[in-house]
């Protein structure tokens, strides 16, 4: 079975509302406003371009910044560096662990990620994180020009590793990237509460691959 994760809000920790209250107080008094804002801000074509490696940061700060009438100078500070600061989430990265484990021991896995990231975030994970080390492989959206849920960015990872859709499994918390996932042929995860992840994943997974919580909480 291949398993194929998303990164943001599966093993990484991505609030943009609180990212937004951190940064913005002004901008977002209510935590209503907060998440409209950051809906503004990260889900659009400014932040996008970046995300899909056609636009740099400054080009994206400047354009956020105009659009929605934004000083400059809290946006850098909440951006630049962001991917140092993209914390695990400790139930499904123990849970990833697990599987790793598991695959090193022969059974039948492979471990797989597909992730809408920027390539100075893509690269900071990489780095910091050693169980990004241990995937199979994996595409980033900055390094491949597509984004999910553009059936391009799929096919560039089923293509690289030679996945059969009905052995494949796509985990996401994205809605219309799941959707995207199981028009593609895989059998996929809607990601909605990172403890769940591991009883919904165990039903896909080999009969002698079993999956233990022991840690729910994200990792301070």
């Amino acid at each position: 079975m291949n398993v194929v994760f998303d990164l943001g809000a599966v093993l990484f920790a991505w609030e943009p509302t609180r990212l937004v209250q951190a940064h913005l107080p002004s901008h977002a008094p209510t935590e209503s406003a907060a998440a409209a804002l950051g809906r503004a801000l990260f889900h659009h074509d400014d932040w996008t371009g970046f995300d899909c490696g056609t636009r740099t940061l400054d080009d994206a700060i400047a354009r956020m910044s105009a659009r929605l009438a934004l000083p400059p100078e809290p946006l850098h500070t909440m951006l630049d560096g962001l991917g140092e600061r993209l914390e695990p989430i400790a139930v499904t990265v123990d849970m990833l662990e697990q599987l790793i484990a598991q695959r090193d021991a022969g059974q039948p896995l492979r471990l797989y990620y597909l992730s809408n990231m920027p390539a100075p975030y893509a690269r900071a994970l990489e780095r910091r994180h050693a169980f990004m080390r241990r995937f199979d492989g994996g595409v980033f959206s900055a390094d491949v020009k597509f984004l999910k849920p553009e059936r391009e960015i799929y096919e560039v990872l089923a293509m690289r590793h030679g996945l059969d859709p009905e052995q494949t499994v796509f985990i996401d918390d994205s809605a219309p990237n799941v959707e995207m996932a199981r028009a593609f042929g895989w059998h996929a995860i809607h990601c909605t509460a990172p403890a769940m992840l591991p009883s919904q994943l165990q039903r896909y997974l080999p009969v002698s691959t079993t999956l233990s919580v022991s840690n729910p909480r994200l990792r301070a």
